[in-house]
């Protein structure tokens, strides 16, 4: 759906018709990370993962990455419609390779009782088995701060670069793309520092992201406030690796401690939280402080926001241990 929806756009012939195409994108793209992070999950020791949903979220920055360049040289050899025909098709192919994946087999929702017994979960047992984890909601909450930081920096630090340094518009915009671009580095390097960690923690996958992203603060807060020229830049670079770095833990906990079946929809969960706390909301957030001062007042936020993430997830850390002895033992098996 996600690469048919691409597709589409590239045979339309206004903008509603455009909006509506890339509506259908968001749709296909919501199950990918819950659909995604439940089969690593699954298919991976616990001890393995959060380097492996490491490895798989470095694939999001080099994906965009790839998708940016070979969609920018197409546009411009070819128009912009012929861009979304062609970069759909990789999609396609991945689409029907999938039908050749072993998946594991659809988990019961059951638990068994104080008596011993076992008992098929009804929608307020699934529902309790979110409310009743604190330290899954906390990292829910911080992924979201993280996700506010990343989406801000995304969106408005090339006008930063452009406002404030004097930097070229083109410039200003590969300058900042390679700044998260570095979160193919930050992913999988935190997934396997949490997993070393773990040998010795318990509860590193989220104390890991507590460190992480309180270093990340303090890092943007020098660079912004302190520095200027090449050495910020080269600050910035390093900021792009630790921010992100928090996110092989995250994602790990929201599988450790929920039942084996629910695993999608606690990633799904987290998702949505990003999505209307983080992503969809720093944009708006950010502009409107950038319309009431500057630039530089708007991005001088975000070091406080990543220090309420770190609160987050330490936050969470304190109960990751008692949540994780509750969780249902259930072994999967590949179909």
């Amino acid at each position: 759906m996600w690469s048919l929806a691409t597709a589409i756009c590239a045979l339309t012939g206004n903008f509603v018709q455009l909006f509506m195409a890339r509506l259908l994108i968001g749709v296909g793209e919501a199950g990918y990370a819950p659909g995604g992070s439940a089969m690593i999950s699954g298919l991976y020791p616990i001890e393995k993962r959060s380097k492996m949903i490491g490895i798989w979220n470095a694939s999001i920055p080099l994906g965009s990455a790839i998708g940016i360049l070979l969609g920018g040289v197409i546009a411009v050899k070819l128009g912009w419609k012929h861009a979304f025909g062609i970069v759909a098709i990789p999609g396609l192919i991945v689409s029907i390779l999938f039908l050749f994946v072993k998946d594991y087999k659809t988990v019961d929702l059951s638990f068994i009782d104080k008596s011993r017994n076992v008992v098929k979960m009804e929608r307020k047992d699934m529902v309790k088995e979110f409310v009743t984890k604190p330290s899954v909601l906390f990292t829910y909450f911080g992924m979201a701060a993280v996700v506010f930081v990343t989406t801000s920096m995304l969106t408005w630090l090339p006008t930063y670069f452009e406002k404030v340094r004097g930097i070229p518009q083109q410039t200003a915009g590969q300058m900042a793309g390679s700044v998260m671009l570095l979160a193919i580095i930050g992913a999988p390097l935190g997934g396997y520092l949490t997993d070393r960690w773990r040998k010795t923690r318990d509860n590193a996958r989220l104390m890991f992201p507590t460190l992480s992203t309180l270093l990340s603060a303090i890092v943007l807060f020098i660079a912004l406030a302190l520095l200027k020229g090449t050495i910020q830049y080269f600050v910035l670079l390093i900021f792009g690796i630790l921010v992100l770095s928090f996110i092989s833990g995250a994602a790990a906990v929201t599988q450790d401690v929920i039942h084996p079946g629910l695993r999608a929809t606690s990633y799904a969960i987290a998702v949505v939280v990003q999505n209307l706390l983080g992503a969809s909301t720093a944009p708006i957030v950010m502009g409107k402080i950038y319309d009431l001062a500057n630039i530089q007042t708007a991005l001088s936020v975000l070091p406080l926001v990543l220090v309420i993430g770190a609160l987050f997830f330490w936050l969470g850390s304190r109960h990751y241990v008692t949540d994780l002895s509750k969780v249902a033992k259930i072994e999967l098996h590949t179909g």
